[in-house]
């Protein structure tokens, strides 16, 4: 069975500018590429899980999000196609949805998808939704603190174990 990694897009390989709508705002956070290429030469299969609330909250589109999602695989420089499989969760956080995080429905049905080892597979964010979401799934997790929360910060919250990682980066050094 494969091994996977999960990854949140904002403050975990992009720079998190809140509701980023315009391509040429993107701006990758350092080493993300390099970390993204010895993952996948380590045989990681990776994904992109992200929640954008600002689709629907009404400040940005979809398509507004697919071209920044592409102006980052563009900036990243890597064979195409960078992620196995993507997830946009576009909802605002009071309204229903079925994958926006902390929920593991995504990381679930890709897991069952891909033939997946949940016990080789990570969720990588910056927010507590995405460690809930990890969690949630029964898989690894991982605190990066390029984004919203620093080192301090998450040693303040509820996660007994958690992996707390400088970045994206200092993470994938440390698998096999």
């Amino acid at each position: 069975m494969a091994k996977a990694l999960f990854l949140d897009r904002d403050g975990t390989l992009i720079v998190d500018k809140d509701y980023l709508a315009d391509p040429a705002g993107v701006e990758l956070i350092s080493g993300a590429a390099d970390a993204l290429r010895r993952a996948r030469a380590l045989g990681y299969r990776l994904f992109l899980f992200t929640n954008q609330s600002g689709i629907g909250r009404g400040y940005h589109t979809i398509e507004d999000t697919h071209r920044c999602n592409a102006r980052m695989e563009e900036l990243l420089a890597l064979p195409a196609p960078v992620f196995d499989g993507v997830c946009i969760a576009p909802e605002a956080p009071h309204q229903p949805s079925h994958y926006r995080k902390p929920s593991p429905n995504f990381i679930h049905e890709t897991i069952a998808q891909f033939q997946l080892d949940p016990a080789q597979c990570w969720m990588v964010g910056d927010r507590e939704s995405d460690i809930d979401a990890g969690r949630n799934a029964g898989i690894r997790t991982a605190a990066v603190c390029t984004g919203k929360l620093d080192a301090a910060a998450w040693r303040a919250r509820p996660y007994p174990g958690l992996g707390i990682y400088a970045d994206f980066s200092a993470l994938v050094a440390t698998l096999k």
